[in-house]
């Protein structure tokens, strides 16, 4: 795709936490020519028809499954990556979680406990629009934590810790997923503040995405600073080789939308699903019941 002119593979963008990741030596944008968006979108397409072949194997032999985990700043382009990406697969293979803010009954309970009830069965894969790394972004920010009905052991300590031991959770869940047959592909779509607010503008000024608008966006958007060092300390602090991040420059949605299809087309080829293999007896039925088809009577049927 281009790589004359600057194009660079998706694994520049893996982050497994063997180095400290620092956020700033990861790009938003690529700043590849509009004259080259053909091919980043014929790309694309090539990789969706891939990845919905090996969709259907995974389905079919349902014996491992894929969790896609997007987080973002507003606007970044979570929703229509998710519509680009993945829209064409078979629905009864794919799950769409949107975390919003938790209800009562989810802050009665841990903050992983709403997470188990989205895991996929086997066979599927689940996409998690936001997911439980809120819990290392908006509650951090906002400083939530420090009003949670806890024992005082479990607030009773410096920010630092009490993050820490929530990456330390993370690692431990997502240990958990992996020893369970889930594969883990961890998003964050790298947006600029600049292009944030061209894009908060355009959803103003355009009446049919003036209801993508909330005032909230804007208040979020104040604490921008503060959003990009919890990001940066959550990726070091959950970034694995078995459940790595990948930063994705999102300021050219094009672009963005044919890295993040190259990411989960690589991990499905790893996976390399196949469709289950009849035994012997079975595939001697499959031969009788044909025969039956072919030979037996013709049903009546109107045209």
């Amino acid at each position: 795709m281009g790589a004359d002119k600057g194009t660079r593979d998706v694994s520049d963008f893996v982050v497994t936490g063997e180095k400290d990741f620092r956020l700033e030596d990861f790009p938003t944008t690529l700043k590849v020519d509009a004259e080259e968006r053909p091919a980043y979108e014929a790309q694309l397409e090539r990789n969706k028809a891939r990845i919905e072949e090996l969709q259907d194997r995974l389905y079919a032999e349902a014996r491992e499954s894929l969790i896609v985990i997007l987080q973002a700043m507003d606007a970044a382009g979570k929703d229509s990556t998710i519509r680009h990406v993945l829209g064409g697969i078979n629905p009864t293979g794919i799950d769409v979680r949107s975390f919003k803010q938790p209800t009562s009954v989810d802050r009665a309970h841990g903050f992983l406990w709403r997470s188990f009830s989205a895991l996929p069965e086997r066979g599927k894969i689940a996409v998690f629009n936001r997911s439980y790394y809120e819990e290392c972004l908006v509650v951090r920010v906002r400083g939530l934590w420090r009003d949670y009905q806890l024992p005082r052991r479990c607030t009773d300590m410096s920010e630092k810790r009490y993050f820490e031991e929530r990456y330390e959770d993370i690692r431990g869940f997502e240990r958990y997923l992996w020893r369970t047959g889930n594969r883990v592909v961890k998003i964050f779509l790298n947006v600029s503040a600049d292009k944030q607010r061209e894009r908060f503008l355009e959803r103003i000024d355009d009446e049919a995405k003036n209801w993508k608008f909330s005032e909230s966006d804007l208040a979020e958007r104040m604490e921008w600073d503060e959003y990009q060092r919890a990001y940066e300390e959550m990726v070091n602090g959950t970034a694995t080789r078995r459940a790595p991040w990948l930063v994705i420059p999102a300021d050219q949605k094009w672009v963005a939308r044919t890295l993040v299809s190259e990411a989960l087309l690589q991990v499905l080829e790893d996976m390399d699903p196949r469709y289950p293999e009849l035994p012997r007896t079975s595939l001697d039925r499959l031969d009788e019941c044909r025969a039956a088809l072919v030979d037996g009577p013709a049903a009546d049927v109107d045209d």
